[in-house]
């Protein structure tokens, strides 16, 4: 090899080396676990940090709506539960976990809801569906919180995959009509008022 080549590869490799240190950088950054990832503030737990929805809010038309949503599971006192078993009446699906700083700041907005269409006896039943944690520490908090419908205990995270892509942030809430079909979703937190004019209208229009 003459003096010239030797000299020009000696200057390559730094640039060689340079390059692969930022590949593997990448690499490793690209495994790395987004840390405002709903699964991550889950784990943590400590309800700091958390990127949720802003609330908005979709309605959609009846001529639009998707098939009816199928879902199994069972509550956190153990009891078995099926979405089938609520046709003809106007369901809404509160997706939060205790793990979750906005989804605690609402509960006390969902309560006041489901009060005030208790009290209408309105035919409107609640489904809470505790994402992401324990049965026993999700139980905890809604005794502590005061909130009177049930829960559905989804540790593994599955329920979500019945939702038809319509929960992509905790908190999230949906109202289902009659039929069983998504008709509204609130992607955020939400606040009494307005999941009452959300029911009352799918209620209404059933």
């Amino acid at each position: 090899m003459t003096p010239d080549r030797r000299t020009a590869r000696a200057r390559r490799a730094p640039r060689l080396t340079a390059a692969l240190v930022a590949v593997l950088t990448l690499g490793v950054a690209g495994c790395s676990e987004d840390p405002n990832s709903v699964a991550a503030q889950a784990k943590a737990g400590d309800q700091k940090g958390y990127i949720s929805g802003d609330g908005s809010v979709e309605t959609i038309a009846e001529a639009d709506r998707a098939e009816p949503v199928t879902m199994t599971g069972t509550l956190l006192d153990g009891t078995s539960w099926d979405v089938a078993s609520t046709r003809g009446t106007v369901v809404v699906l509160n997706v939060w976990g205790s793990w979750c700083a906005p989804c605690v700041a609402e509960a006390p907005d969902l309560q006041k809801a489901w009060e005030g269409q208790q009290a209408k006896k309105a035919p409107v039943q609640f489904m809470g569906i505790d994402f992401r944690e324990e049965a026993e520490r999700g139980a905890a908090f809604v005794k502590k919180a005061g909130i009177t419908y049930p829960s559905l205990s989804d540790e593994a995270g599955l329920t979500l995959l019945r939702l038809q892509g319509k929960a992509p942030t905790v908190p999230t809430t949906i109202v289902l009509d009659r039929e069983g079909r998504i008709a509204a979703r609130v992607n955020g937190p939400v606040s009494a008022t307005t999941l009452t004019g959300l029911v009352d209208d799918v209620v209404a229009a059933s």
